[in-house]
């Protein structure tokens, strides 16, 4: 990648969640293991979008000749943090056959007369799919605690059931990305007031966001207390600095890329004769 600025030190190490992590200390504005600007960052996004393409469709393909591997990216994080940015930059290029997206909303009635991770795992991704959440379960223990909708008790059976979940999910095949896409307050408040002034972004803006800021800090320490139940071995946290949404975007690439690497795909092998085929193909 001539002329491409990459990162010096992959995502994966720098913005995992280790022992000890504490969300306070990582600045919103920060660009970890990344010295280019808002353009190198940009190139570097573009110059990937073919590798990423390439590998999400070696897993699709897979799929068809028994593979079992998969892909869940977690995406979680305050109002405007750029869930939606992350889905249209840096999937967008995948074959959409092979994605399967779900935005989790507040729980319909139904939902809520069965335990809170039922309606997650009738979205798990099937063999061979690049699974997306938006929003996720994490939602179950984070605005009930905020909230107080739930105990203690209760929170931290949720916890629990979450990690033997995602645990699961691994068993069978399933790289567990999990990021929170962390911005400032003040950084929230600028992009809630761009959305008040262009007429086009009026649909994006919620009225019930300002209430949801006035507990900001307690967001926080419901993100830490899941950071610390939830961050396991076979499905770490990432934390990704999110005030530069450019920075978000090849963050996020770069963890997916990295992910799929690891699942050391390859192409289906052909069960015919190629070039026996050839020739029938050339005669037609």
């Amino acid at each position: 990648m001539a002329g491409v600025v990459e990162f010096e030190k992959f995502p994966s190490g720098t913005l995992k969640v280790e022992k000890g992590f504490n969300l306070a200390d990582l600045d919103p504005d920060s660009t970890p293991g990344y010295t280019g600007n808002k353009a190198d960052g940009e190139a570097l996004l573009s110059d990937l979008d073919g590798k990423l393409a390439e590998l999400q469709e070696q897993l699709f393909a897979g799929s068809k000749f028994g593979g079992t591997k998969r892909v869940l990216l977690i995406l979680q994080g305050m109002d405007t943090a750029g869930k939606g940015g992350i889905v249209k930059h840096v999937l967008g290029t995948m074959d959409p056959q092979g994605v399967q997206f779900k935005s989790f909303k507040a729980p319909t009635p139904e939902e809520k007369a069965y335990d809170f991770l039922w309606r997650i795992e009738k979205e798990v991704p099937a063999a061979g799919m690049m699974g997306v959440f938006d929003r996720s379960h994490y939602e179950d223990v984070l605005i009930h605690r905020v909230h107080g909708w739930a105990d203690p008790k209760e929170i931290e059976r949720r916890y629990a059931a979450i990690n033997e979940f995602e645990a699961r999910q691994t068993a069978v095949g399933t790289a567990v990305i999990k990021v929170m896409l962390n911005i400032s307050n003040e950084e929230q408040k600028e992009r809630l007031l761009a959305r008040l002034d262009k007429p086009e972004k009026h649909w994006k803006y919620n009225t019930g966001d300002l209430k949801e800021r006035a507990f900001w800090g307690d967001y926080m320490a419901a993100y830490q207390a899941v950071f610390t139940a939830t961050n396991t071995e076979h499905a770490p946290w990432y934390v990704v600095p999110a005030n530069k949404k450019w920075y978000a975007r090849i963050a996020v690439q770069q963890l997916l890329l990295e992910a799929l690497m690891s699942l050391k795909l390859e192409w289906p092998k052909a069960e015919f004769d190629v070039e026996a085929e050839r020739r029938l193909a050339e005669r037609s």
